[in-house]
């Protein structure tokens, strides 16, 4: 027996025995240390920001927040360590994986989402910081989140480097974290698919997650799979395009978020509000916005709140061979393209606003991993390279068939006076 191993096996037992009870993953097991973490403000605040920001509007059920998903996230992770450490005992092999590293990479699957704020994922576009930088931050500067982090035992930059992949690092074991966490079947995915689905009450995102955290292996300092699982990664792709298609850009959803997204660049544009006015808000602290500042356009987030969203009054998929969607593809066209709309519309509707005339087009996304399959001999194949249905051409079709070009508007504006606003 590899002593070493079993010893650092033994740890995650030994000390992980404060349970929190999560609805997905039963009985989730901290550390006296990590619970200490757990508790501090900048994680509670995560119990005041929803997961799914509006879509609870369109689901009910999705009431469910950032703490709950970070726990769960933990939980995966901690569960992929103990099943490594499994594999090397069994082999009889050393592993990269230190104590240190171990407690280190579970105190950033705790933190990871500790840089959101409300829609922070529908705002990739606006200037702001992104929500991984925002995190490392707050480890940092935040003096109580700081000493727990160091109290756990554990190195507070090297928890912000696996978060933040922006930060310098040269270390073998914080690279194989960084992959673990942000990678094709990262614990952050599996955990999301899993708890939207069950919150939503739709079938769509649930995994086999133990059948994934089982056969996880190291390749080469990477997350790998036996090919014999290859499966497990193509169910996880469909499972994003259904939850996609069905859940995150439903077009209920997408109208929030577009009416959440034009408020605030009008606020940024204007002055109103400043990038780090957004970074400390929770859900109620956002919605609260309007009634300490006097500015038209936020009159959308009251609508939002009071689940009044604008009207879809054009539909199609996204095409850059057409004006439309080659000029609104950037943030910028697209406020000039919304201008000439409004022109337009508004000698019709006289009472029609400038915010309430919105293009809204997602951002690209893929359906693609890089996963390495391992085969019986020992060598390694990337999932997108094997033979799977996910080739790169039905990617492009999935991408394609999610991706829409949306107008939206008050409910009162006629679909073709629209566009003829369009053609002229």
């Amino acid at each position: 027996m590899n002593i070493t191993v079993a010893k650092k096996l033994s740890s995650l037992y030994t000390h992980y025995n404060v349970s929190i009870r999560d609805p997905l993953w039963k009985d989730v097991h901290l550390s006296e240390e990590l619970k200490r973490i757990y508790l501090t403000p900048a994680v509670q605040k995560l119990g005041r920001i929803k997961q799914l920001g509006p879509t609870f509007h369109l689901y009910p059920g999705a009431v469910h927040t950032r703490l709950g998903h970070s726990l769960g996230v933990y939980h995966i992770s901690y569960t992929i360590l103990t099943n490594l450490l499994r594999q090397s005992l069994s082999s009889g092999e050393d592993t990269i994986l230190s104590e240190e590293g171990m407690r280190t990479f579970l105190c950033a699957s705790l933190l990871h989402d500790i840089g959101h704020f409300p829609f922070a994922h529908s705002l990739k576009e606006l200037p702001l910081r992104s929500r991984e930088t925002i995190a490392a931050s707050y480890i940092e500067e935040d003096r109580q989140l700081h000493d727990s982090i160091l109290e756990c035992g554990c190195s507070p930059s090297l928890v912000a480097s696996i978060i933040d992949e922006s930060l310098p690092s040269g270390d073998a074991e914080i690279l194989f974290y960084r992959s673990l966490l942000s990678g094709a079947l990262d614990p952050d995915k599996l955990d999301y698919l899993n708890r939207d689905a069950f919150f939503c009450g739709v079938p769509y995102g649930m995994q086999d997650v133990s059948f994934i955290t089982n056969r996880l292996m190291i390749f080469n300092g990477k997350p790998a799979l036996p090919f014999s699982a290859a499966g497990s990664v193509e169910h996880l792709l469909f499972s994003k395009y259904l939850m996609y298609k069905n859940v995150y850009w439903h077009t209920r959803v997408r109208s929030a978020t577009a009416m959440i997204k034009k408020a605030l660049l009008c606020s940024l544009e204007e002055g109103i509000l400043a990038p780090e006015d957004l970074y400390v808000l929770d859900d109620e602290q956002f919605f609260m916005v309007p009634e300490t500042r006097t500015f038209k356009p936020l009159a959308l987030f009251s609508q939002v709140k009071d689940n009044n969203m604008l009207s879809c009054r054009f539909e199609e998929d996204f095409d850059m061979t057409r004006i439309l969607d080659k000029q609104a593809s950037s943030l910028s066209g697209r406020r000039v393209m919304e201008e000439h709309l409004w022109q337009e519309l508004s000698t019709t509707y006289k009472s029609l606003e400038r915010y309430q005339v919105i293009i809204d087009i997602p951002e690209p996304i893929l359906f693609e991993s890089d996963i390495p399959l391992i085969r019986k001999d020992g060598t390694a194949l990337a999932f997108n390279k094997a033979d799977t249905v996910f080739s790169q051409d039905v990617g492009k079709v999935f991408t394609k068939n999610l991706r829409k070009t949306r107008i939206f508007t008050p409910s009162y504006v006629a679909a073709e006076v629209l566009l003829e606003a369009l053609e002229s």
